[in-house]
């Protein structure tokens, strides 16, 4: 599973001018599942994000995990981080996980986020999304399990 994390002040997910989820400081996760991926990806991928240390410690360093700040957690499905763009100038999306493959690994990842964290919030797998975000730093870290 790939995942992009930016760490924001505040994010949302607009659907037909309905926000659908909203969090306030906190991680918005763009992520993707590709063919092959298991649950136990997912896992790795969330333990990780729950305890990257990435937000700033009372002396300005980045020292502190999500679970630390008890800040929020907006995940989105994007099956556009798997495109492969080194041919061509059309990205091929063919190590993107089937449709029915990607939903069942994003809604247990959401799922076990929801067990291990609070708050998180979503957009809606396969929709078209707007996503408002502003990023923090910028911090921007991509991942990969």
């Amino acid at each position: 599973m790939k995942a992009v994390l930016q760490r924001v002040r505040e994010a949302r997910v607009v659907i037909a001018d309905e926000v659908v989820g909203q969090i306030g400081p906190g991680l918005l996760v763009l992520v993707c599942a590709e063919r092959g991926d298991v649950p136990a990806q997912a896992d790795k991928l969330l333990a990780k994000i729950l305890k990257l240390r990435i937000f700033s410690d009372a002396a300005g360093k980045m020292n502190l995990s999500l679970q630390d700040v008890a800040g929020g957690l907006l995940v989105v499905s994007q099956f556009t981080l798997a495109a492969d763009a080194s041919a061509g100038n059309r990205p091929s999306f063919i190590s993107a996980a089937l449709p029915e493959d990607g939903r069942r690994l994003y809604d247990y990842f959401v799922a076990q986020a929801r067990l291990l964290h609070a708050p998180v919030q979503t957009g809606q797998f396969g929709a078209d999304m707007l996503v408002h975000l502003v990023n923090d730093g910028p911090v921007t870290i991509p991942l990969q399990f």
